[in-house]
């Protein structure tokens, strides 16, 4: 009998969630999801849809594609602050986000870049932005395998929604030196082909990188809110380009580091 009702969670009439937790040495089954993390997800979600759709339409609609990937990033690093916050962590809320990261961080970005400036490389631009894609997914999927498992201080690899500002930065600026470097040229198609690989590369890549989750309650030395206000000064002179040079050093730091320790 027993057997029978925990079957009829599953009668395939309803629409429910059902996690197992042990909870005292006993697997107990806790129906339902958070709402407010959730939620987050699938805005962020939304936004990567968004983003795609934008690429997709091409001229005239690459600075919203470009919006929507950033918004997204924003919702992501709600949904886990959130999650923290209420307490309200799930192994469904761990691999939604996962599963809507690997959309908004991984395939908008890559169909951006894309119709943005790979084109004209034919297949050639097909196989760089799918490397982009895949790295994003493999590097999804080797976090959550490590969840619990290294240090929360640090990244393995740059963080996917990082790794997405990259190449959304690099479209942003370009945007505003097409006169210089033009769009349909071979020379920066052949640019932007490597800046993507470089980017996902480093995503699957075993360099260390802070996380900053530590940081929500833990004090530091007052000269680094005076850096941190000469870097807001550089991102509001030129939003794009200060981005994309923040996210640069921040990129190079775990190269910097790594090279750091072996010599060491």
């Amino acid at each position: 009998m027993r057997q029978q009702a925990e079957g009829d969670d599953y009668d395939g009439l309803t629409f429910e969630v059902i996690e197992h937790a042990r909870v005292a040495d006993k697997t107990i089954a806790q129906k339902g999801v958070y709402l407010i993390p959730n939620s987050f997800t699938l805005l962020s979600l939304l936004a990567g849809f968004y983003s795609i759709t934008q690429s997709a339409l091409g001229d005239g609609h690459f600075y919203h594609a470009c919006l929507a990937i950033f918004v997204s990033a924003l919702l992501d690093g709600l949904d886990g602050r959130a999650a923290r916050m209420l307490n309200a962590q799930s192994p469904f809320g761990e691999q939604m986000d996962s599963l809507a990261d690997c959309i908004a961080f991984g395939l908008a970005p890559a169909l951006l870049i894309y119709h943005y400036a790979l084109q004209p490389l034919g297949r050639i631009g097909i196989a760089c932005a799918f490397v982009f894609a895949a790295c994003a997914a493999m590097r999804l999927a080797r976090f959550n395998v490590q969840i619990g498992v290294v240090d929360k201080k640090y990244f393995i690899g740059v963080a996917s929604p990082l790794a997405a500002i990259l190449v959304t930065s690099f479209v942003m600026v370009h945007m505003s030196w097409q006169a210089e470097l033009p769009r349909s040229s071979h020379g920066f198609a052949i640019v932007a082909a490597v800046w993507v690989v470089i980017s996902g590369l480093l995503m699957v890549s075993n360099l260390k990188y802070h996380s900053f989750k530590q940081f929500d309650k833990k004090r530091v030395p007052f000269v680094v809110l005076i850096l941190l206000v000469f870097a807001l000064g550089i991102v509001l002179y030129d939003i794009p380009a200060g981005i994309l040079a923040i996210s640069v050093i921040y990129a190079l730091s775990g190269i910097v580091t790594a090279i750091f320790n072996k010599f060491r």
